[in-house]
């Protein structure tokens, strides 16, 4: 009778973990099919959001009260989207014309955080995109900060100072009404350097007095923070540690390839070699260069922050270097660790199998989704230690944070401060995507594990404020 009555009792409990799995997936595919109808043509979003479903079902499964309340419709329309004419002038006295947007998506946890791009490929898509993926990624900072993107399609490659200075003087003209230090607060992204936020803030002082915590990533003259632009990439080399140390490897005596020649590859390269391995190989837009015996961070900062040279004076002035034209993912080159750090999409599904047949065991994103979908699942079918961009490069908005804090302080914290606190959020990041995958139920699934933290975070606080 007491059998009779355990496997009754078990059995009702596995048709409502059953129906439980049924309806998150129902709604999730549901709530996907109204976003893929409103925008059709937004592959980038679409993608951001397919990735972000397609791990957070155990949440909607152990959470049904998410589905009630509609969150998941929810965070995927953003809160408010604005575009704007970008007039200026170039120096040769013609009337020049940009688009300028900024993607506020959600405020949930604070005020909205995230970069301004200049770039031409800018458009609705990617920056919608980015946003949604910054809603996610502040909130496993652990600091109170909402999620945002913005940009314009105009490209700072080329142009003068002066013609910089108008287009970034005309942009701000417009964005000043929609920002603040508790409302948005932008920083840089690809294109938007020191100069740029300089001279935008210049504009918004001009237009509404000195409020210092507008933007983020300011020289530090401009009360700016100290390691802001070390961050990200010393960020994704502190999580990628961590990741390693997990899982019983580390840096030390391994090849690793960063590609990207910013900010991000070269402060990661820095640090990489900092923790005893070795990168042998970083890229530009055009090719990459390989050096075996290892990339020459100093050369390498005079011609990327310096000299604004391409990667060709990298080649010519290193006995050791090789460059060649095409991706770096597309050469068939023996190493054990990538670190993406261009751009979105750069690793599809054919490199993601040349990685694994390089011998690359390990995956840390610098850059903002450089995986696609498919890529993904090579790295999970080959057991590749994945450290997707949302925990792994989440150290520039951190640092961003901090400098918010350091401004309303109205004080300047040290080097080695900043630097302590970074390491000490890109820890527990990856602590937190480790923890949540465990108790999920899926350990080692560090995408997951971030995803599902962060939701959960974003999902509660959106239910605790109503329907706003």
């Amino acid at each position: 009778m007491i059998t009779q009555w355990c496997e009754v009792f078990f059995d009702s409990i596995a048709k409502e973990e059953m129906i439980f799995m049924t309806v998150a997936k129902d709604y999730i595919e549901k709530v996907y099919k109204k976003v893929e109808d409103r925008g059709p043509h937004q592959k980038e979003f679409l993608q951001a959001v397919r990735e972000l479903f397609d791990t957070i079902e155990p949440a909607l499964e152990k959470n049904p009260h998410y589905i009630k309340w509609n969150i998941l419709e929810r965070m995927v329309e953003p809160e408010r989207i604005v575009s704007f004419r970008v007039p200026w002038m170039d120096d040769k006295g013609d009337v020049q014309v940009s688009k300028g947007f900024r993607v506020q998506f959600n405020s949930a946890i604070g005020p909205y955080k995230g970069g301004l791009r200049f770039h031409p490929t800018v458009n609705e898509s990617i920056l919608k995109f980015l946003g949604f993926e910054q809603i996610f990624k502040n909130s496993l900072t652990g600091l109170p900060i909402g999620g945002g993107k913005g940009g314009s399609d105009f490209d700072p490659k080329g142009k003068t100072d002066a013609e910089v200075m108008r287009f970034c003087q005309s942009f701000m003209t417009e964005l000043q009404r929609h920002i603040g230090p508790t409302l948005d607060v932008p920083a840089g992204d690809i294109g938007v350097g020191g100069r740029e936020i300089g001279y935008m803030y210049g504009q918004y002082k001009r237009l509404n007095g000195a409020e210092t915590g507008v933007l983020t990533g300011k020289p530090v003259v401009m009360n700016g923070s100290l390691a802001r632009t070390e961050a990200t990439g010393y960020g994704l080399v502190y999580y990628t540690q961590e990741m390693l140390k997990a899982n019983g490897k580390s840096f030390a005596g391994q090849k690793v390839i960063v590609s990207g020649s910013g900010n991000v590859a070269i402060y990661a390269i820095q640090k990489v070699h900092e923790f005893g391995g070795t990168v042998v190989a970083c890229s530009d837009s055009n090719g990459f260069i390989y050096d075996e015996t290892g990339i020459d961070v100093a050369l390498l900062q005079d011609i990327k922050e310096v000299r604004r040279e391409r990667l060709t004076a990298y080649a010519a002035e290193k006995a050791t270097a090789v460059y060649k034209d095409g991706s770096v993912w597309d050469f068939d080159l023996n190493y054990d660790i990538a670190l993406p750090s261009a751009t979105q999409n750069e690793i599809d599904k054919e490199q993601a199998e040349r990685l694994v047949k390089a011998g690359v065991y390990c995956v840390s994103e610098g850059a903002n989704m450089p995986s696609t979908l498919e890529a993904v699942e090579i790295y999970a079918d080959n057991n590749i230690f994945y450290g997707p961009a949302k925990a792994a490069n989440a150290g520039g908005v951190a640092t961003s944070a901090l400098e918010m804090a350091q401004n309303s302080a109205h004080s300047h914290w040290t080097f080695e401060e900043v630097d302590g606190k970074l390491q000490e959020i890109m820890t527990n990041i990856f602590k937190t995507a480790e923890k949540t995958a465990e108790e999920y139920g899926i350990p080692g699934n560090y995408l997951a594990g971030a995803n599902i933290a962060a939701f959960v975070q974003v999902a509660d606080a959106m239910i605790y404020q109503g329907l706003v």
